[in-house]
This record gives structure tokens, C-alpha cells and sequence, in this order.
């Protein structure tokens, strides 16, 4: 038999490209069949210590209405990671909202790059 080529999925995000490799992760947006839906965010990889997850930091502003101005904040949170996208901590991320994974986890990775810092040195 003949191998088949494994098809590629078009998410509906514009800007992001499919990767290069394949995978076999049915919880893959581009090779299985997870839809991704809502919020599409940028964040810095924290952690990619779990299996197929990896947390990463979100920053935002935040405005106080007694001052009338903003303030920094950040929170932690967990994304699936699939196996055809390569990351590593300190990596800026792409990831896009999709239905509940796990307990913690309702978030798929969907492209990454290297952060501006580490390609300087």
C-alpha cells in the first residue's frame, strides 16, 4: 500500500501558517480534528516540563478607574502543545482558544518563534 499524504487542515486564522512537519495527534488543529475558536493571544513560554503542554505567560493592561490609568499584569497559563510544532522556553507563542482539554487546559498552540532576546546573543 501506498502511503498517503496526511492531510492539512486550514484553522481560519489568517496570518498562521501550517508547519512543515506531520503528526499523529488527534488533538492537533492542523493534522487531527480539534477547532479552534474565540481568543487567538501571544504569550512567553514558561515551561514545556509536562507531556504535550507547555505553560506559558500572558501580559496585558489592566485600568484602575479610581486613577484613570493602566497597570501591568501577567498571568500563567497551560496550553497543548502539538508534536509537529517545536518549542522551547523563552519562545513566543501563538495560541488560540479551543473546547475544554482537560481540567486546566482549553488553549492549542498553533505557531511559535524564537523569542527577539535569544537570537540577539
Amino acid at each position: 500500500m501506498a502511503k498517503t499524504k496526511n492531510k492539512v487542515r486550514n484553522i481560519g486564522v489568517p496570518g498562521i501558517e501550517p508547519p512543515e512537519e506531520t503528526c499523529e495527534d488527534s488533538r492537533c488543529p492542523f493534522h487531527g480534528n480539534l477547532p479552534v475558536r474565540g481568543r487567538v493571544v501571544e504569550g512567553i513560554v514558561q515551561s514545556t516540563k509536562m507531556h504535550r503542554t507547555i505553560s506559558y505567560e500572558m501580559n496585558y493592561l489592566s485600568l484602575v478607574k479610581k486613577y484613570s490609568r493602566f497597570e501591568r499584569r501577567r498571568s500563567q497559563k497551560l496550553a497543548h502543545l502539538p508534536p509537529c510544532i517545536d518549542v522551547k522556553a523563552g519562545d513566543i507563542v501563538t495560541v488560540a482558544e479551543c473546547r475544554p482539554l482537560s481540567k486546566n487546559v482549553s488553549s492549542v498552540v498553533i505557531a511559535s518563534r524564537p523569542s527577539e532576546t535569544a537570537t540577539e546573543e
